[in-house]
């Protein structure tokens, strides 16, 4: 491990707000200790609390809490490296409804209870193609959801990736879940309060990928308590093109982006 990364994990450990759990869910635990309690004993207030899963560098976490400080919010990620970025940020801009949880999103309903959480944001996430177990649109991942979520809680995907739209938008089809907005080209989109919102933070990958004429995919749906859900059926084109920071698609090899 470099320098600069143990010198992030260093700074991780002392931050107040970061939560450093990365094998928590692979082994019989005791309860988590803010689990059910995230308002009233680290945030110091009742209002809603939303969760960003997979969130990097946590622009997105950072972003939301600026915006929206009626809100609690929790970056998820497993990566401590990436993710000193943007608690670092939220340390320095003193923000005090921001929180960042290090640890498997596998596991994540071993740190919130049922109806802890009021929506969940998933913001490019590896598409997973190969096995649809670790997408985090999956059947599974939504059952996990749906035990920490109030009922008919927000979903929101936001994807560069036209395989993890096209399979997402096919899982909802399939099982009758409540879209309530759906594009495949956020920036085009106009008129919706919930897309303006899912449009007004652009990470930096982001921008990287809308330079090079790529669209951006946006679903909102509404999860019930208890869903029976089945995975859709279909066959999907695989990605074709290199996405930043990845020199494959999900161990599916991929041509390099013209020049």
């Amino acid at each position: 491990m470099g320098k600069n990364k143990l010198s992030k994990f260093a700074d991780m450990k002392e931050y107040p707000h970061v939560f450093e759990c990365p094998l928590y869910y692979k082994n019989e635990q005791p309860p988590f200790a803010l689990r059910g309690h995230w308002q009233e004993e680290f945030f110091h207030n009742a209002n809603p609390i939303v969760l960003e899963l997979g969130c990097g560098k946590g622009e997105y976490t950072v972003g939301l809490a600026e915006r929206y400080p009626d809100r609690n919010f929790i970056g998820v990620d497993i990566k401590g490296a990436r993710m000193w970025s943007g608690a670092t940020e939220a340390l320095e801009k003193g923000l005090t409804n921001v929180a960042f949880l290090r640890t498997s999103i596998e596991g994540i309903d071993k740190f919130f209870l049922t109806g802890e959480v009021e929506q969940i944001w998933i913001t490019f996430p590896d598409p997973q193609m190969k096995k649809y177990t670790k997408r985090l649109t999956s059947t599974p991942f939504l059952l996990r959801y749906s035990h920490i979520l109030v009922p008919d809680g927000i979903v929101h995907l936001k994807t560069d990736s036209p395989f993890l739209y096209t399979y997402t938008d096919a899982l909802l089809t399939k099982n009758h879940l409540p879209v309530e907005d759906n594009t495949t080209d956020l920036y085009k989109a106009e008129g919706c309060q919930s897309i303006n919102e899912a449009a007004a933070i652009q990470t930096y990958y982001e921008s990287q990928w809308l330079s090079r004429g790529m669209t951006i995919k946006y679903i909102r749906f509404r999860l019930p308590a208890n869903p029976v859900l089945e995975e859709p059926d279909i066959e999907i084109p695989l990605d074709d093109y290199r996405s930043y920071g990845r020199t494959t698609r999900s161990g599916v090899a991929s041509r390099p982006a013209a020049k």
